[in-house]
């Protein structure tokens, strides 16, 4: 992991709490839920691929222990 992916996703938080905040504020409370789904699927597919990046990494240690 990149210190680019962690502030991009650091960057994407900010800018949605902001508008999940704004549409709170305004009494839009329909786009904020959607905003908070948005932001759910967007996180669950970040921690997804850095899953894959840290077994992909363990595998390649294991794989040198057994050399």
């Amino acid at each position: 992991m990149a210190l680019d992916d962690l502030l991009r996703i650091v960057g994407i938080g900010l800018v949605i709490g902001l508008l999940h905040v704004f549409f709170e504020q305004t009494g839009k409370k329909d786009f904020a839920f959607f905003l908070f789904i948005f932001a759910y699927i967007y996180i669950t597919i970040e921690l997804l691929r850095f899953l894959r990046l840290f077994f992909m990494e363990i595998t390649a240690f294991f794989q040198w222990l057994a050399m």
